[in-house]
């Protein structure tokens, strides 16, 4: 699972030039995460990148196991003055390997999908590498809706990647990029409509 962490690394850098060229109005502009805007989807990505296993547990136990609560004040804490500040604090994380109690490819999830939360509101588009998608759909697939995931959603849909060499779940079909079924499973519902099939009603309702 090693070979994780390149990844990972890649994905810090790519959004790390994208965040470069934009100006200080476009990091207010809203993201897909509700209520955070672009500049506080990076600060959660900083405060990620700095968690470990035994600081995750310590903040969960002082947000009172709420991790809405928790999220919000790592938002807080690492959201610098100014974009620039923030910006700063990303390139200083970016090389870490720290990871909460969660699967490696969790990593992945978290830097690809709130990539796209950043990049799509802006019209920013990357190529993804098919591996890391293919494997952040895997993941989601297989967590609990508790932790984030869509097991749930996937015991009654079928999603098939028409980009990719992944197809996982189990009813009515759901067909499309892989990036768009990451995101819709993930609960970006601006994914659905790249998606097609019986299963869309299914998995729209899901999420």
């Amino acid at each position: 699972m090693k070979d994780v962490w390149p990844m990972v690394h890649a994905e810090r850098a790519a959004l790390i030039g994208d965040l470069e060229r934009l100006d200080d109005e476009q990091w207010d502009e809203p993201s897909l995460c509700a209520g955070w805007t672009v500049h506080d989807v990076v600060a959660h990505l900083v405060d990620t990148a700095r968690t470990t296993r035994p600081g995750f547990l310590i903040g969960l136990a002082r947000a009172r196991f709420d991790f809405d609560r928790q999220n919000a004040r790592g938002v807080e804490r690492e959201r610098g003055s100014s974009p620039a500040e923030t910006l700063q604090r990303l390139r200083c994380v970016a090389s870490r390997t720290s990871t909460p109690p969660a699967p490696l490819d969790s990593r992945l999830v978290e830097e690809i999908v709130h990539g796209e939360d950043i990049r799509r509101p802006l019209g920013l588009v990357r190529s993804y590498p098919k591996e890391a998608i293919a494997r952040s759909l895997r993941l989601q697939a297989r967590t609990p809706a508790s932790f984030g995931g869509a097991k749930e959603i996937v015991a009654r849909a079928r999603l098939t990647a028409s980009d990719a060499d992944v197809s996982v779940g189990e009813g009515p079909e759901v067909r499309g990029p892989a990036l768009s079924l990451l995101l819709a499973v993930s609960r970006r519902r601006v994914a659905l409509d790249d998606l097609e099939g019986e299963g869309v009603t299914v998995l729209a309702a899901a999420v």
